[in-house]
C-alpha cells in the first residue's frame, strides 16, 4: 500500500505554506477582535487555516461574528489547519521580517518556521470549528466607504451596553434608494445621521438592519485600514454580511423592534444659540471634573449673552465656567450628563454647533452648525439639577 494511501486511511491531513510575516501579520492583527477571549469552547479561541491556489485563507469567529480574510502564500501543499489565535499573533510578532513556513504535523500539531526560530503549536481539529454562512448572490447593495466609516463614529457611541436592552445593542441602518441613515440611542440620548442624493442600486422602498455593537466595531477598524472606496453589504434571514476588499465580516442579525425614534426627534426647539465647539468642549471638560462622579450632571443656564456651565459634588467641590453667546430670550436652567455632550463634541470634531433647547424638561438637540452633507443631530434627555 502506497504512503498516500496510508496517510489517508489514517485521516492525516496535509498543509505546507510559505508566506512573508508583514503579510500574516496585517491578517492577524485584522482579527484579533474577533477572535473570543474568554471562551467556554476552545475551538473559538483558535483560527481555522485554509491553503489553496496561492493563498492562505484565515478565519477567526466567536459565532455572533466571524471575520475571513486572506492572503498570497506560496502553497506546497493543499489543506488545511486551526491554531490558537492569540499565542500565534504575539509570536508572529516577535519573528523577524522574513518568509514563514507553517506546515501540519501529526495529532494537529503545527510546525512554524522562520529564520533559525523552529516552534511547534497545538492546534485542535478542523472538523470542530464552526462552519460559516455563505455571502448571498443576490440583493447585494454598494455603499461608500467613507460614508459608513462616518455614521459609525457619529452614532456608535450611542449604543446600549446594558445587555438587557437588547434591542438598543445595536444601531439601526435604514438604506432607501437615495439616501443612507444611521440611528443609536440608550434610552438616554439618541444619535441620527441621515445622507441623501446617494444612488443605492438594489435597494427599493426602505431596508432596516439593525447592526450590533461588536460587529458595528468590527467594521469601523476595518473601514480605517482599507483603500476600497465601496463595500458590499447583504442580509439573509440570520446573518449580516460587509464585504470590505478582500475581508468577509460576517454578523448574527438583532431581532426585535428598534425604538420609534422619530417620535423624539424634537419638533419645537424655540432656543438656539451657536457655539464654538472646541471652547463648548474645553470649558465641559473643566467643570465636570468636578461633577457627582455616578450621574455625571452638568448644569448650563443660559442668560442674556452668557451661558454658563457648573457643576458640584461633596466630595470634590463646584466649578463654574461661562461662554459669550448670542442670546436674549428668557432665562432657562437645565441639567445634562457631561459626558453625552462630550461624546458629540469629539464626534463632530470641534466645530461649530448649535444647541437647541425648548425647556428644562424637555430634550435638548445638538447638531453641526452648518455643512448640510450629513444631516446628523443628537437628542439628549435633560437630568434633575
Amino acid at each position: 500500500m502506497p504512503v498516500e494511501a496510508i496517510a489517508s486511511v489514517a485521516g492525516t491531513s496535509t498543509m505546507e505554506i510559505t508566506l512573508s510575516k508583514q503579510e500574516l501579520l496585517r491578517e492577524l492583527t485584522a482579527t484579533q477582535g474577533v477572535v473570543e477571549r474568554k471562551t467556554t469552547i476552545p475551538i473559538l479561541s483558535n483560527y481555522l487555516f485554509e491553503a489553496a491556489g496561492d493563498k492562505l485563507s484565515l478565519t477567526a469567529t466567536d459565532l455572533d461574528l466571524s471575520l475571513r480574510t486572506s492572503c498570497t502564500a506560496k502553497v506546497k501543499k493543499e489543506g488545511s489547519c486551526t491554531i490558537p489565535a492569540r499565542k500565534l499573533h504575539d509570536y508572529v510578532k516577535l519573528l523577524p521580517d522574513a518568509d514563514i513556513t507553517i506546515k501540519l504535523l501529526e495529532n494537529h500539531w503545527v510546525s512554524i518556521r522562520c529564520g533559525r526560530s523552529n516552534t511547534k503549536m497545538v492546534g485542535m481539529a478542523k472538523s470542530n470549528f464552526p462552519s460559516l454562512p455563505v455571502f448571498p448572490t443576490t440583493g447585494v447593495v454598494k455603499i461608500p466607504t467613507q460614508i459608513l466609516l462616518s455614521m459609525i463614529a457619529k452614532t456608535g457611541f450611542a449604543i446600549a451596553s446594558e445587555e438587557s436592552r437588547y434591542t438598543l445593542n445595536g444601531a439601526l441602518m435604514v438604506l432607501k434608494p437615495e439616501s443612507i441613515t444611521m440611528v443609536a440611542t440608550d434610552g438616554h440620548r439618541l444619535a441620527h445621521i441621515e445622507r441623501s442624493g446617494e444612488k443605492f442600486e438594489g435597494v427599493s422602498g426602505e431596508m432596516k438592519t439593525l447592526v450590533p455593537k461588536k460587529a458595528m466595531d468590527e467594521l469601523k477598524s476595518l473601514l480605517d485600514s482599507t483603500d476600497a472606496d465601496t463595500i458590499e453589504f447583504a442580509k439573509d434571514d440570520s446573518t449580516l454580511f460587509f464585504r470590505i476588499g478582500g475581508r468577509l465580516l460576517t454578523s448574527r442579525q438583532l431581532t426585535g423592534q428598534f425604538p420609534n425614534y422619530e417620535a423624539v426627534l424634537p419638533k419645537d426647539v424655540s432656543k438656539s444659540i451657536a457655539l464654538q465647539g472646541t471652547e463648548l468642549m474645553a470649558a465641559i471638560s473643566r467643570v465636570a471634573q468636578f461633577a457627582d462622579e455616578r450621574s455625571r450632571a452638568v448644569r448650563i443656564k443660559l442668560e442674556k449673552g452668557e451661558l454658563k456651565l457648573s457643576a458640584s459634588s461633596t466630595e470634590t467641590g463646584e466649578s463654574e465656567d461661562s461662554l459669550e453667546v448670542d442670546y436674549n430670550g428668557d432665562p432657562l436652567a437645565i441639567g445634562f450628563n457631561a459626558q453625552y455632550l462630550l461624546d458629540f463634541l469629539k464626534a463632530t470634531g470641534g466645530t461649530d454647533v448649535k444647541l437647541e433647547l425648548k425647556d428644562a424638561q424637555s430634550a435638548g438637540q445638538l447638531r453641526p452648525a452648518e455643512g448640510e452633507d450629513y444631516k446628523y443631530r443628537y437628542i439628549v434627555m435633560p437630568m434633575r439639577i
